[in-house]
């Protein structure tokens, strides 16, 4: 099903906090690719999120202490004496909910837990931790999407408690590691696109190409496996490289992948891919991919082998 500009406008928020389905997120995927007025949205979109996560709400650095406190105080002194709350809407949430049958102590506890909970989640330390230490953090943290810019910084939104931003160069390990977990997100293959070509810059780099091999051979959008065959198209004649490349060449479902395999394989003309693209032209039923395959095989002086 193909989504309207207006589904599509609506969505964008859910998209950018991860609440939309793999479906669903598939669809509005497609639906940009297509659409340059929606994609200028997504930007907008982006930069909204960015400012706003950029605003810091202080709190009081006792807060959750003292919440606590209250709450362990409470529970020592409790009794079965109603307390004069001294609150109207309050006292009418206690007899809507039905809480009075069960008399003020829980109420009262009950109450204490939410405000201690709340006080936690907003003194979540905000003050400069490295990406090591959220790599380190809970599971909860993801990378959400990545942005490169023109002077070669790379930004990467988390999803934490509430989304920050982490930049920093490809000079910077730390860096490095963010975008290859990214790479392998199984939720986002648009973070997945834009983490791999970030990458590709960096492909001499031994961890940074074994990425790159991984997304080719297993990552599940075709989009994600042409972005990894342009990072190691230069290293052709690495072994690993090679093999990986071959091993596309013969079982990508995707003629595109099969086509783009081929011009990194012949990047350097050596022997060893001769076999494989006559294998490849016995079973190949995409016709440019037939004809390219044949065309290099005539180049290398070698026969098209026996149909």
């Amino acid at each position: 099903m193909m989504l309207t500009c207006e589904a599509v406008e609506r969505q964008l928020d859910l998209f950018l906090y991860g609440e939309l389905s793999f479906t669903e997120e598939e669809q509005l995927q497609r639906h940009l690719e297509s659409c340059a007025h929606c994609r200028a949205r997504l930007v907008e979109t982006q930069a909204w999120h960015r400012a706003v996560a950029a605003v810091e709400s202080p709190v009081p650095s006792g807060l959750l202490v003292s919440a606590r406190r209250g709450m362990r105080e409470r529970l020592a002194s409790a009794s079965a004496v109603r307390p004069a709350f001294g609150s109207a809407w309050l006292e009418w949430i206690v007899g809507a909910s039905g809480f009075g049958r069960l008399g003020w102590r829980p109420v009262a506890t009950l109450l204490l837990a939410v405000a201690a909970f709340a006080a936690g989640r907003l003194t979540v330390d905000s003050g400069g931790a490295g990406v090591a230490d959220t790599l380190a953090g809970p599971a909860t943290t993801r990378v959400r999407y990545v942005e490169s810019g023109a002077d070669g910084s790379v930004q990467i939104a988390l999803d934490e408690t509430r989304q920050r931003m982490v930049s920093g160069t490809l000079e910077d390990p730390r860096i490095r590691a963010l975008l290859i977990a990214a790479a392998k997100d199984p939720s986002d293959p648009g973070l997945r696109v834009d983490s791999v070509e970030v990458l590709c810059s960096r492909s001499e780099e031994s961890e940074v190409r074994d990425a790159l091999i991984h997304a080719l051979e297993h990552d599940t959008n075709a989009g994600v496996r042409l972005k990894a065959i342009e990072g190691l198209k230069a290293y052709g004649r690495d072994p690993r490289t090679r093999a990986a490349l071959t091993r596309v060449l013969l079982s990508d479902t995707n003629p595109g992948v099969r086509a783009q395999a081929i011009d990194a394989l012949t990047q350097v003309r050596a022997q060893d891919i001769v076999a494989p693209l006559q294998e490849l032209l016995r079973k190949e039923d995409n016709s440019y991919v037939r004809l390219r395959t044949q065309r290099v095989l005539e180049e290398m002086n070698a026969s098209p082998g026996i149909f």
